[in-house]
């Protein structure tokens, strides 16, 4: 996947957090860092299959992110 993936620990949820900021809503969660990131790179595909089906755009990966 091209897109950017943000993980960080959420207290409140008591699990890791990734998200895709480039696909709005695009997250998961995960008890450990690999399974937020496996759940999200799912997550990420569906988001994709689902925007193409309903010919939605669909936007192009930023790449690496320059400043925070």
């Amino acid at each position: 996947m091209k897109y950017e993936v943000i993980i960080y620990w959420s207290n409140e949820d008591r699990a890791f957090i990734a998200e895709v900021p480039e696909l709005p809503g695009c997250m998961a969660d995960g008890k450990t860092h690999q399974a937020a990131l496996k759940a999200v790179y799912r997550v990420a595909r569906e988001w994709l299959e689902t925007a193409k089906q309903l010919d939605r755009p669909i936007p192009t990966p930023r790449g690496r992110l320059m400043y925070a």
